[in-house]
């Protein structure tokens, strides 16, 4: 008696193993970049505020991401509070202009006025240098008043409008940290629900 062995069977069914291996791997991986290297938290906060001054939601969870890790409580070497890090100088123009009541310093650490000073603070700059993102956030981690000296100088821009070179290697690797996990958040997220 002879018997026939079903190689077809065989194969068949290690490529449908490895196919639900990959596909388990996968899952895992992309579980684990969601939750723990570009986290969605404060998502109805930066919806909400994202939608009020028309900016990225992606851009707003990765300026969070990159400011203070989603630390609500988190404080710079500089004294830069909260999610986005405001300055209490920022802190006290923007509640003052958007109309924020009983305002002082350490509402800042509350995650929605954080989130309102930050996003309303990116908007006036995105719209300060005429929607070049890069210079915007340049601006935000530098300061206007060094970003204003950079555009004025042919070293760092050629036309006085957008900047060429970055001269502060903290804000040129801050631009370049935020652009990236922007790109990184529309990839991880944009065909899913947040």
């Amino acid at each position: 008696m002879f018997y026939i062995i079903d190689l077809r069977g065989r194969k068949l069914r290690l490529l449908a193993s490895v196919i639900i291996f990959c596909i388990i791997i996968y899952m895992v991986t992309l579980t684990f970049f969601r939750t723990f290297l570009f986290p969605i938290k404060y998502a109805d906060l930066v919806t909400k505020y994202s939608e009020k001054y028309n900016l990225d939601t992606y851009l707003v969870f990765s300026i969070i991401r990159i400011e203070s890790k989603f630390n609500p409580q988190a404080t710079s070497h500089k004294g830069a509070r909260g999610l986005m890090q405001i300055t209490d100088q920022t802190g006290a123009w923007a509640a003052k202009e958007i109309g924020i009541e009983n305002y002082h310093s350490d509402r800042l650490y509350e995650p929605e006025i954080n989130i309102q000073i930050g996003c309303w603070y990116i908007r006036k700059l995105i719209n300060q240098y005429k929607d070049n993102l890069e210079t915007s956030l340049a601006a935000y981690n530098a300061g206007s008043g060094n970003v204003s000296k950079w555009l004025g100088n042919e070293k760092y821009s050629d036309d006085a409008e957008k900047l060429n070179f970055i001269p502060f290697k903290e804000t040129r690797e801050y631009v370049e940290k935020v652009m990236k996990s922007q790109k990184c958040y529309e990839r991880l997220y944009k065909n899913s629900k947040k």
